[in-house]
C-alpha cells in the first residue's frame, strides 16, 4: 500500500500531478489558505470556471482544469467546519476524500495530491482529519487501480509528523530502523 499512498511536506500548488485537491469553501470562488493559494497560482480562469457551478455542498466535489498550475486538474472538495464531531463531520470529511478519488478513478487519473482538508480555518483537529483521510484513501485504493498514486501533502513539519505517525499506525511502520 505504501507504494500507492505517499506523504510529503511540500507546496501543493507546485506539484506536477494529474489532479490536486482544493480545500474549497461552498462558493468555490477562492478564500484563504490552500484555497486562496490554488486560485492565485491557477489564475483568473479558475475562478471563472468555478463561478459556473453556482457553489458546492459540504462533502461534495467539483472538477475543473488546472490552468496555470502544474497539475492538469483541480478537484474542489468542500470539507466540514469542526463542531466537536457531533454534526457528522467525520462522514462529511470522508466523503470529500472518497468523492475526489471517485472523480480521479472515473477520469483514470494516475496521480492525485490532497492537502489536509478542513484543518485550517475550519479547525478540524489534524490528528482526527489525518486518520479519516488515510483510512478513506487506503479503503479506496484496495478496490480501485486508479489513481495509481495518492500523495498526501502536509503543510509544515508538525502536520507531516502527525500524518506519518497515523500512516505508521494504520499501515505498519515499514521504514528502515536508524542505527545509532
Amino acid at each position: 500500500m505504501r507504494d500507492r499512498l505517499k506523504l510529503v511536506e511540500d507546496d501543493l500548488t507546485r506539484l506536477a500531478v494529474d489532479a490536486i485537491v482544493n480545500a474549497a469553501n461552498t462558493t468555490l470562488l477562492g478564500g484563504g489558505g490552500v484555497d486562496g493559494a490554488i486560485h492565485e497560482a491557477a489564475g483568473p480562469e479558475l475562478r471563472a470556471e468555478c463561478r459556473r457551478f453556482g457553489g458546492c455542498e459540504v462533502g461534495d466535489v467539483r472538477l475543473t482544469h488546472g490552468y496555470q498550475l502544474r497539475a492538469r486538474h483541480v478537484i474542489h472538495a468542500v470539507g466540514p467546519v469542526w463542531r466537536n464531531g457531533r454534526e457528522g463531520e467525520p462522514a462529511l470529511l470522508a466523503s470529500c476524500y472518497r468523492r475526489s478519488l471517485e472523480i480521479a478513478a472515473a477520469h483514470r487519473f494516475k496521480t492525485i495530491a490532497f492537502p489536509s482538508i478542513s484543518t485550517g480555518a475550519y479547525t478540524y483537529p489534524v490528528e482526527r482529519a489525518a486518520r479519516v483521510a488515510i483510512a478513506t484513501c487506503v479503503e479506496f485504493l484496495r478496490g480501485s487501480p486508479y489513481p495509481e498514486v495518492i500523495t498526501l501533502v502536509a503543510f509544515g513539519r508538525r502536520d507531516h509528523q502527525v500524518y506519518q505517525a497515523i500512516m505508521d499506525d494504520l499501515l505498519g511502520d515499514t521504514r528502515a530502523p536508524v542505527n545509532g
